[in-house]
């Protein structure tokens, strides 16, 4: 008579549907966490005010994107 189990597949067949349920889980974890974490600060929304044009050179600068000189120069520029 057979019996839930059959001729012992069940049991290979629920080990393999356990370490492909937590390998899924595991996968989906870690992209969930990258997925929020590489979202980052949020710059812009309600509440949150536009960058001033000053605050953008003083990042470029900070960046190295801009040298001393070019730096002073805009900053006169937007006084």
């Amino acid at each position: 008579m057979w019996h839930w189990m059959g001729n012992g597949f069940g049991w290979w067949f629920g080990m393999f549907g356990m370490a492909l349920f937590w390998l899924v889980f595991a996968v989906a974890l870690v992209w969930v966490i990258r997925a929020v974490w590489d979202r980052g600060p949020v710059r812009e929304g309600p509440g949150r005010a536009p960058d001033s044009p000053l605050e953008i050179l003083q990042r470029r600068y900070a960046r190295g994107e801009i040298d001393r000189a070019e730096f002073e120069e805009k900053r006169r520029d937007l006084s």
